[in-house]
């Protein structure tokens, strides 16, 4: 061969096992993407975990639930204030003699506490009441306003609501690791009141009367419409359900929706974490797949209106809230 002639180059692959190639990436792509969107409720169903306050102290040190309220409403204002050598860190004012500096929440059983909380310093800091008397929490949940992960910023503001279950000893802290040692600590006294009993949902006496109902979550084709047994608008939506204090309940519990959900009745259906008389079923972290069905028992307490919703946060906002009537 002459050094003018040239050698056919040599195909490495060819235009049909492009295509191949393509199509099959295509496939992945669209399959990976169905399985996506068919489950984009489970995947948006869970709460951030990176910004979960760690629970400190002995295996079993959790701290009380949210209570009912009972009417009366507590208004606070705290800020987050730091002495100019960051070595004196508080609530209102560094000065000891000042009444304002921590001061001290006093509240019965179901009254509502409201709080507001201002990082007043040049910190990050995060707001939370726990019941542990040191360390960072366990915080109760609907208490927090940032996290140590995700604090607030120097100026940033925002709420947190406590309704004790429990009379006891709370405190409001810093949780951020370190700043509750510095002196970011105040104390909640919470005595029992005279609505102890209905705000604490507590278990009363079975009178040995049994009822049983079936409750089924269902939600519409395009996932905008969410229900109980049928769709707004339709017979039988989010029905009542009406039991008496003391009876024995069987609710079976069907998920007939193509989601994840997680029923429970509740005191506030804006706080999925307000569950009462251990009447979960399943949990956002640990919901129900679709197609599945259980059982929950448990005693109704003490009389009053309630709720049963999923408690899959977000689920109850868009529909899934039904009343809970104990006479």
């Amino acid at each position: 061969m002459s050094h003018t002639e040239h050698e056919e180059p040599i195909l490495r692959t060819s235009p049909a096992r492009i295509g191949k190639m393509l199509a099959i990436l295509l496939g992945i792509m669209i399959i990976g993407g169905a399985i996506f969107f068919l489950n984009y409720d489970y995947w948006n169903s869970y709460l951030p975990t990176a910004g979960k306050i760690q629970e400190a102290g002995a295996a079993g040190n959790h701290a009380p639930g949210q209570g009912q309220v009972t009417g009366k409403t507590i208004n606070v204002n705290l800020a987050f204030v730091e002495s100019s050598d960051f070595k004196v860190y508080a609530f209102n004012t560094i000065s000891l003699s000042d009444p304002n500096h921590n001061p001290t929440i006093n509240a019965n059983v179901g009254d509502k506490i409201v709080i507001d909380v201002k990082n007043s310093g040049k910190s990050f800091h995060a707001f939370a009441i726990t019941n542990s008397a040191t360390g960072p929490g366990p915080a109760i949940d609907g208490t927090t306003v940032g996290t140590a992960d995700n604090p607030m910023k120097p100026g940033s503001s925002g709420e947190a609501t406590f309704v004790p279950s429990a009379a006891g000893t709370y405190y409001y802290i810093c949780a951020v690791p370190g700043h509750r040692e510095l002196g970011m600590e105040g104390k909640i006294i919470v005595a029992a009141g005279s609505g102890a009993s209905a705000a604490s949902g507590a278990e009363v006496k079975p009178t040995g009367n049994k009822v049983e109902f079936t409750v089924s979550f269902v939600m519409s084709v395009d996932f905008k419409q969410y229900a109980f047994d049928a769709l707004p608008g339709q017979p039988g939506s989010n029905a009542d359900i009406k039991v008496k204090s003391g009876d024995t309940v069987t609710i079976h519990v069907k998920n007939d929706s193509k989601s994840f959900h997680a029923f429970g009745v509740v005191t506030d259906p804006t706080d999925p974490s307000s569950v009462v008389w251990n009447s979960a079923f399943g949990t956002p972290d640990n919901p129900m797949k679709p197609g599945k069905t259980g059982d929950v028992t448990f005693v109704a307490g003490a009389p009053g209106t309630y709720h049963y919703i999923c408690t899959v946060p977000g689920h109850a906002a868009l529909g899934m809230d039904a009343k809970f009537i104990v006479e």
